[in-house]
């Protein structure tokens, strides 16, 4: 998550900035937009995703899946033109909000898909939005990050809880206190700004009743001081609650919490090579009778903090799903749905779309249902950096981002993943090198050397192409900032 001091940065008025184009040289002349449904096109999936009534019954709807919500990052700040709006001019811009940014090369490097401008309360329309789009995905609700009790981040998570509702009432809301910038509030005031909230149907609580509260880095406060929350809540206001404290340190803390705590979670590692505890950490809340919210991620790279994971193009996403199915995990948190100063984001951004999205579907599936769906249509996703991982800035950027500890290492590739209805050939080109290979019919993963130049994949099967993806954003040796974040496309949807 950001530090506190970063949290203070991101307010969301109109200021006056540099102009910078955040296409790189030969990309798309025109920004493309987020569908005003929110609901999937036509065909965008390699398969048939179930709707509500399958994902929600039985025990599929045991098997719940949250998305990390992050308030100072919604669709839009100003309800301006996407080419010059506030994310354009002051958050991908290095120069942006009168160069506070500048160290690091700019607080952002992708940004919402960009929505047009809209008459009437656009931020409430927008927030409704969001959630005709995490629930086109299979997704059952919003972990809301609480950062503040007041505020312009405090009123988006009223007006959040109203949207769910009023969208769908069966979407849920997980109430979370984040720690690291609430941890000075008095427990009777954080009772009483939960139980506003929790005053809102879309409210997430158990079929008994309780409300879920689930505090990110939970082991802030001890045990005692957490107990003082649920009590005040009880006498308070009358709300029973069933807690599900979120560590950044789960072992330390799991025996101290669990007398208090009806499940646990972790935020978990953004690399694929750090995934060796998951599977100890579900047995170990199992073993303590509470349940498990897995993370899954996609990668994480923080500018402004100087480090990143190697998410290895889709390994960590597909890594860390994989260890939600198989180790049996009780609910899921995607982490993040857009945290975009982490470049951790599953919501359809300008540079990924919604291939990650439609990727975490495809898990969702099979997590919620035990059955894996199967493959109807060839679909191609293609991931690959726009910069090699020791390129050397050419701007003014000073500080860098280096490796996280337990990361895997770097690695420049581009990888072609393929959901095929039968065997089939791949072509590639990365820049001017030309490639192909067998593919057979599944799921199936295919690394290339990344090198300068746009990346395409298309599947050919009696003479014909399938599906066909092009990575619009040539990687290139020279940049002007560091930008550690994997692009991604799908042949499921127009670019």
């Amino acid at each position: 998550m950001l530090l506190l001091s970063v949290f203070l940065l991101l307010g969301a008025g109109a200021a006056t900035g540099i102009a910078w184009d955040p296409f790189p040289r030969d990309a798309p002349g025109s920004l493309p937009s987020a569908a005003p449904s929110g609901e999937p096109a036509s065909g965008a999936l390699p398969f048939d995703l179930p709707g509500p009534a399958v994902l929600r019954s039985g025990e599929a709807g045991r098997k719940l899946v949250f998305a990390h919500y992050f308030p100072p990052y919604p669709l839009s700040l100003d309800n301006a033109a996407a080419d010059a709006d506030y994310y354009t001019r002051n958050y991908l811009d290095p120069a942006g909000e009168g160069g506070k940014h500048q160290r690091y090369g700019g607080l952002l490097r992708d940004r919402p898909l960009p929505v047009p401008p809209r008459g009437g309360d656009w931020e409430y329309a927008n927030l409704q939005q969001e959630v005709r789009t995490a629930r086109a995905a299979g997704i059952d609700g919003f972990t809301l990050d609480l950062l503040s009790l007041s505020g312009k981040n405090w009123e988006r998570a009223r007006q959040l809880l109203r949207a769910a509702h009023e969208v769908d009432p069966g979407f849920r809301i997980m109430l979370m206190p984040d720690m690291t910038a609430l941890d000075t509030e008095d427990p009777a005031v954080l009772a009483d700004a939960v139980a506003t909230l929790a005053a809102s149907p879309a409210a997430h609580r158990l079929a008994d009743g309780r409300l879920v509260l689930s505090p990110f880095k939970a082991e802030q406060k001890d045990p005692a001081w957490w107990t003082g929350v649920l009590d005040a809540l009880g006498t308070r206001h009358g709300i029973r609650t069933a807690f599900v404290p979120l560590f950044l340190d789960f072992d330390a803390h799991a025996a101290a919490f669990a007398p208090i705590s009806h499940g646990f979670s972790a935020w978990g590692s953004r690399s694929y090579a750090g995934q060796e505890g998951a599977t100890a950490d579900v047995r170990r809340a199992h073993a303590l009778g509470r349940i498990w919210m897995q993370p899954v991620s996609v990668q994480d790279a923080r500018p402004n903090q100087g480090v990143y994971d190697e998410a290895g193009n889709t390994a960590t996403l597909r890594a860390t799903w994989t260890h939600a199915i198989d180790d049996g995990a009780d609910w899921v948190q995607l982490t993040t749905w857009n945290d975009y100063s982490e470049g951790s984001q599953f919501a359809p951004s300008l540079h990924n779309g919604h291939a990650y999205l439609d990727l975490s579907s495809y898990y969702l599936t099979r997590f919620k249902t035990g059955a894996w769906p199967a493959i109807v249509r060839d679909t191609l996703y293609l991931t690959a950096r726009t910069q090699f991982a020791d390129a050397d800035p050419t701007g003014s950027q000073s500080l860098l981002m280096s490796l996280r500890k337990g990361s895997a290492a770097a690695r420049d590739t581009v990888e072609v993943l393929g959901f095929l209805t039968r065997p089939g050939t791949v072509r590639t080109a990365v820049g001017r090198t030309a490639g192909e290979y067998g593919a057979p019919a599944g799921l199936h993963s295919r690394l290339l050397p990344l090198g300068p130049g746009v990346s395409s994949a298309r599947l050919v099967r009696d003479g014909r192409a399938t599906a066909e993806v092009e990575l619009p954003y040539p990687a290139d040796r020279t940049v002007p900032v560091q930008d550690l974040q994997y692009y991604a496309a799908t042949s499921g949807r127009a670019q």
